[in-house]
């Protein structure tokens, strides 16, 4: 197992660097000069654009840049700072916590309702709950996110006034609900197909006749056999879904007021904040790397006839 987990770590360095190279080329070489941009439809002042650019590199080759920037996360944990000259690592601070209550109240939801509805709809194979599940799955899969979103906030927040409809300042855990629930509907809907998907397989399989005809109470057949061995391909999505949450919440966090990731970066590219999208999307590769490794590991811990070396 140590030999796989360092293996991993090793083959996840040119994927880290492949990405935050193309990021950074996108975000500094393609729009243009980003200190220009700042001015907007007005005339720059070429004696600040100069000096700013001095100031941050710019005038420097991309490999150049690149590496210096690459050297100062590496080693010290640095991000750079904004063109206002807010050090980016001070709204990383402030943008991650908020997101990652988010993302958690949205996989929490992901996984009860999504496996529940997946197990139920599996084990009624052909029969009335299944239809139910698969056309509530569809319509919630055809349902884009920005309208449920309004749906959602009319519904709950202005017509039976059971919360804010904005999330307040500090993004406590009960104000993040709602859009936890706006958030995690789509995976929802996805992890309960899947689930059911599974479930129907397995339930062919020689292990599953060999339980029962065991006689084995019932709940232990479903949960203790087939469950644990259809969660592979759950484990896959679910882990995937959670660092995919935390950077993919923009509409989500735009309509519920809510200062995450998600927020941020999209208000860093309305401003051409370049070390803020920059910063903030290189963590995020981080976060989902991580998650990656972390699923190949629990493969070896649900099915024992996993073994790495």
């Amino acid at each position: 197992m140590g030999r796989y987990v360092a293996r991993r770590l090793l083959q996840m360095i040119p994927v880290f660097l492949g990405t935050t190279m193309f990021i950074y080329y996108m975000v500094y070489k393609l729009p243009g000069d980003p200190i220009s941009a700042l001015y907007g439809d007005k005339a720059a002042d070429k004696v600040f654009v100069h000096a700013k650019r001095q100031e941050l590199g710019l005038d420097d080759p991309f490999l150049v840049q690149y590496w210096h920037y690459l050297k100062a996360i590496v080693l010290h944990w640095d991000f750079g700072v904004t063109f206002s000259g807010r050090p980016v690592w001070e709204e990383m601070k402030q943008a991650f916590p908020v997101s990652l209550r988010l993302a958690t109240v949205a996989v929490a939801f992901e996984i009860v309702v999504g496996i529940s509805l997946g197990l139920l709809s599996g084990l009624r194979r052909g029969k009335f709950a299944d239809r139910i599940v698969l056309i509530i799955t569809l319509l919630i899969i055809s349902i884009p996110i920005f309208v449920l979103g309004q749906i959602v906030q009319w519904t709950v927040a202005i017509q039976w006034d059971l919360t804010k409809p904005t999330v307040d300042d500090e993004a406590s855990w009960g104000s993040l609900l709602m859009p936890g629930f706006v958030l995690g509907a789509i995976a929802v809907a996805f992890l309960a197909r899947v689930t059911r998907t599974t479930i129907v397989e397995n339930m062919r399989a020689d292990y599953m006749r060999t339980a029962t005809a065991k006689g084995l109470p019932r709940h232990r057949v479903v949960t203790v056999h087939l469950l644990r061995n259809s969660l592979i391909p759950i484990v896959t999505l679910v882990g995937t879904d959670l660092g995919t949450l935390m950077g993919g919440a923009i509409v989500t966090e735009g309509i519920f007021n809510v200062h995450g990731v998600g927020y941020a970066v999209f208000r860093a590219v309305q401003l051409n904040e370049g070390p803020t999208v920059v910063g903030f999307v290189t963590v995020l590769v981080l976060i989902f790397l991580a998650c990656s490794l972390i699923v190949d590991l629990l493969y070896a811990v649900l099915d024992p006839r996993i073994r790495y070396v």
